[in-house]
């Protein structure tokens, strides 16, 4: 369908492409991957016709229709989002136009007899042409391809102008998706999209009847979608059949082919300088000499991409918080005459591994500055556990960055001083090397300040995170240093992220947000889509919800608190006291002693059942493992089943506790 051949693209004296032959086929859906920088952006403007290679050239069908989704920059006005979206359809809604003209002059009897029927011709074909280009089904399209992208139904009545930047994107990313072109160009794609749109755009790019082309640093996305992956790496073009993770596999096994030539060939190139250099002016091998130089110079050098060091991290020493880490009390929290959170109660422990869910626009971010006291909240009350050290990302974090500070001393300013050792590795792991540390904050580019600010959070003590999209900007290397990162962070997390993958590693429960409340769903993201997959199975809530105390019985009077006699007791009757005070200690010793037997039996079942959840986990977490529908299906109820009852045990224990203290206290 379209051909690259002998393309070379350089921007001065940097060559992105050099002498690139290349093919995609009708229907080929293929993910560009490759380092920052290499040139994905530019071959998806040179295939779109927006630039020109410096040779070679791109071969194409005359009659093949493009269509390109740039990064950002895209801008709407003058029409409301459905007139926008419609303008996809142009061809359709002028033929349109002109039946309803038809129409119209139709009625007029003053109109000869022959331009009527000429009229008449022209009308039947213009309906064939509306009603081969599904002209009928234009408004439904519209409507499904919007809803689907997170638009509501009064959106589409709104001025387009008057939505940011994010949902312009969203409104460009419409209009080619209905317009259908033979080859759709997608430079991140899923930039902003919340899930629930990339999961819809995910179902929809898999059913796309023609090719597509995506640069995206969502592996999750790639995985669903794409059938090749095409790496650009040192000037070339190198496919790979298979989804982004059979690439990784591939590339990394190609990767340490190249690296063991690359090796070979540097100890055979050694070995015959050292023959050379020894011999060299000895006559009698004076044509052996000659001949391993002609070979020499023959050698075509093997490139190798410079290895990127895989950093493993591991964050500062923080003490242990409470149990209790935030709790919200009937929240309620409104703009204006838009009502946010009407009446919210969140319980939040530590260990909790919290994402918060839901479209956009349904307060995450709200509720993420609330969680961090930034904002607080019109009713209800926000409190904050014991010893709690809190680190907030929030989504505006790259400019809070101070501007005259260098890369290396905006790291270094409020790091522990046992960090400072690991800033270069850091900034490393985040595509900082070199001179790079010493630029100052304010002349960095809008993703390299994401980057900054993420390297920054990591370097900073705290036992509780709050990360609001903590991913945007991140190339797919530098998610992964900060996903094993947070895997083996030991605090408490909660995040706000679009990247599904990045969910799917990091939660064991979702809060979703929404309709001015947050839904807790315990579980990881897949269990979380079954959920609302399946309605009917039972709700999802907390599995540990608060202890409530046992109701404190009317407290009895000993028959030592009765009042006094004025008179003093007789001895008899101080004996008798006596005696009912003895049973009455020992039955409250016994009482005790069955308590602590309950409360560590309950302790024992708490953990031989968390210690099923996490292996459960751990084998739900194994790639494919929900390729087989029933077994997953058995693993997923089970681990349902144990969070609800891990739940209750808790609940129990915790009244049982409360119960042991009020025992202790009357004693």
């Amino acid at each position: 369908m379209i051909q690259l051949s002998d393309l070379t693209k350089s921007f001065g004296d940097r060559t992105l492409l050099d002498h690139v032959t290349w093919q995609i086929g009708d229907g080929d859906r293929v993910g560009l991957c490759g380092p920052n920088g290499a040139g994905k952006t530019t071959l998806l403007k040179m295939l779109a016709g927006f630039d020109e290679p410096d040779s070679g050239g791109i071969v194409k069908p005359s009659d093949l229709t493009i269509g390109y989704l740039p990064q950002d920059g895209l801008s709407h006005s003058g029409r409301t989002v459905f007139e926008e979206a419609s303008s996809a359809f142009q061809p359709l809604l002028d033929i349109k136009a002109e039946m309803h003209d038809i129409e119209h002059r139709l009625g007029d009897a003053s109109v000869p007899q022959a331009e009527h029927d000429a009229m008449l011709a022209r009308y039947s074909d213009l309906q064939d042409h509306f009603r081969l280009g599904d002209g009928y089904s234009m408004d439904l399209r519209i409507a499904t391809v919007m809803r689907g992208l997170g638009f509501s139904q009064e959106d589409l009545e709104r001025p387009a102008e008057t939505f940011s930047g994010g949902w312009q994107m969203r409104i460009a990313l419409a209009k080619l998706l209905l317009g259908r072109p033979n080859l759709l160009l997608l430079d991140e794609p899923t930039n902003h999209l919340d899930l629930d749109a990339r999961n819809w755009l995910e179902e929809y790019l898999g059913g796309y009847p023609f090719a597509v082309i995506l640069v995206s640093h969502d592996r999750y996305f790639l995985d669903a979608v794409v059938t090749r992956i095409t790496d650009l790496n040192l000037r070339k073009l190198t496919d790979y059949v298979g989804n982004y993770s059979r690439y990784v596999e591939l590339r990394d096994a190609m990767l340490e082919r190249l690296r063991q030539a690359k090796r070979d060939q540097d100890e055979e190139v050694a070995r015959v300088k050292m023959f050379i250099d020894r011999f060299r002016y000895q006559a009698t091998k004076a044509a052996q000499v000659q001949s391993r130089i002609k070979a020499l110079e023959k050698v075509v050098p093997i490139e190798v991409p410079p290895e990127r060091k895989r950093i493993h991290f591991t964050f500062p020493t923080c003490a242990k918080s409470g149990r209790m880490v935030m709790e919200l009390k009937n929240v309620r929290k409104s703009y204006g005459p838009l009502t946010v959170f009407k009446n919210l109660n969140l319980h939040i422990e530590r260990g909790d591994r919290i994402a918060l869910v839901g479209p956009n626009g349904a307060g995450k971010s709200t509720l993420m500055r609330m969680l961090s006291g930034e904002e607080t909240p019109d009713t209800g009350t926000r409190t904050l556990g014991h010893q709690v050290v809190m680190e907030y990302f929030a989504q505006d974090e790259a400019v809070r960055l101070d501007p005259t500070l260098t890369v290396y001393e905006t790291l270094q300013a409020g790091s522990a001083t046992n960090m400072v050792p690991a800033i270069r590795n850091i900034l490393g792991g985040f595509l900082f090397s070199g001179d790079d540390v010493y630029k100052k904050a304010g002349v960095l580019s809008g993703g390299e300040r994401t980057r900054l600010a993420v390297a920054r959070m990591l370097l900073r003590p705290s036992n509780t995170l709050l990360l609001d999209e903590p991913t945007n900007h991140l190339d797919l290397d530098s998610k992964d240093v900060l996903l094993d990162a947070l895997e083996d962070y030991g605090g408490t997390l909660i995040i706000v992220s679009h990247d599904r993958y990045f969910v799917e590693k990091l939660a064991t429960k979702i809060i979703e947000i929404g309709h001015g409340d947050g839904q807790v769903y315990p579980g990881t993201y897949a269990e979380f889509l079954w959920h609302k997959e399946h309605p009917e199975a039972p709700k999802a809530q907390d599995p540990r919800p608060k202890a409530q105390s046992p109701k404190a019985e009317p407290h009895k009077a000993r028959p030592t608190e009765k009042a006094k006699s004025p008179t003093s007791p007789k001895p008899e009757d101080s004996r008798e006291s006596r005696k009912q005070d003895e049973a009455e200690r020992r039955k409250k010793q016994k009482a005790t002693e069955a308590l602590r037997k309950r409360i560590s039996e309950l302790e024992t079942r708490i953990a031989a059942r968390e210690t099923e959840v996490k292996e459960l986990e751990a084998a739900m977490a194994a790639p494919g493992f929900f390729d087989d529908r029933e077994k997953s299906k058995v693993a997923t109820d089970r681990h349902q089943a144990l969070m609800w009852e891990v739940g209750d045990l808790m609940g129990q224990w915790e009244a049982l506790q409360d119960h042991a203290s009020e025992h202790a206290s009357e004693s």
